[in-house]
């Protein structure tokens, strides 16, 4: 857009240095707690562990997600392109205040749970995936990221929406999670209903979840064996989703 100034200019040109610009660009990030090392013993056995993603996991995580928005059943294109962008987002600095929380069996990655948060009292969860099939992973990733932003974060409110069938049965049905009204409303991930869980909700009934679903909890303390095993980041041979 160009307009002429409604009074006499000395410059007619300004020039800026990147730097200056690039505050603009990034919003203000939050002081948010890390989310702590944890694992957890899966239904099948086997053991998860659970880190934060580093930004040297990045290209590999990004070759994965190319395969997998190849995969044109259950949605896995459409989630698969929008972690894609999610996971670039963070790296490049283009979100607000974003947590990605990778799940790793034996340094093999297995799950992904990410989110942001949009003020400190609101938590919007983006997407959860896994690469593994038995143990009820999913269940285990999604508990995981909605326990650090109600729990450890303290946000008052965890907002959700669905673009499969598996992930609504998964979290939305098993969770009994209430909608906010629609279309006042809507969620950021394509103006889909909001599922949300607030504190209330949360610390009755639904920090429980993984005990009385899945029969395991996370564990904090977490061994030198188990982080050993895990110190290298690998991402399957195969798409298994």
């Amino acid at each position: 857009m160009r307009l002429e100034p409604p009074c006499k200019v000395t410059e007619e040109k300004l020039t800026f240095d990147i730097q200056e610009i690039e505050p603009l660009l990034q919003a203000p990030p939050m002081a948010m707690k890390p989310w702590p090392e944890a694992m957890c013993t899966l239904k099948d056995g086997r053991v998860l562990y659970i880190r934060e993603a580093k930004p040297e996991d990045v290209p590999l995580m990004l070759e994965y997600m190319e395969r997998v928005m190849k995969v044109d059943h259950d949605f896995y294109d459409i989630v698969g392109a929008r972690i894609y962008a999610e996971i670039l987002g963070w790296h490049r600095k283009r979100l607000k205040d974003p947590f990605q929380l990778v799940g790793l069996i034996d340094g093999e990655w297995a799950g992904f749970a990410n989110g942001r948060m949009f003020s400190k009292d609101i938590g919007i969860s983006l997407h959860t995936m896994t690469f593994a099939r038995g143990g009820r992973l999913g269940w285990v990733m999604y508990y995981a990221k909605t326990y650090y932003v109600l729990d450890i974060l303290g946000a008052q409110e965890w907002w959700s929406t669905f673009e499969s069938h598996n992930g609504w049965k998964m979290a939305g049905l098993e969770m009994a999670q209430p909608m906010k009204p629609w279309p006042q409303m809507q969620h950021e991930l394509g103006g889909a209903p909001i599922y949300y869980l607030n504190q209330k909700y949360w610390q009755k009934v639904i920090r429980n979840f993984l005990r009385t679903m899945i029969g395991t909890e996370l564990t904090f303390d977490v061994p030198e064996e188990v982080k050993k095993k895990n110190a290298t980041f690998r991402i399957p041979k195969e798409v298994v989703v």
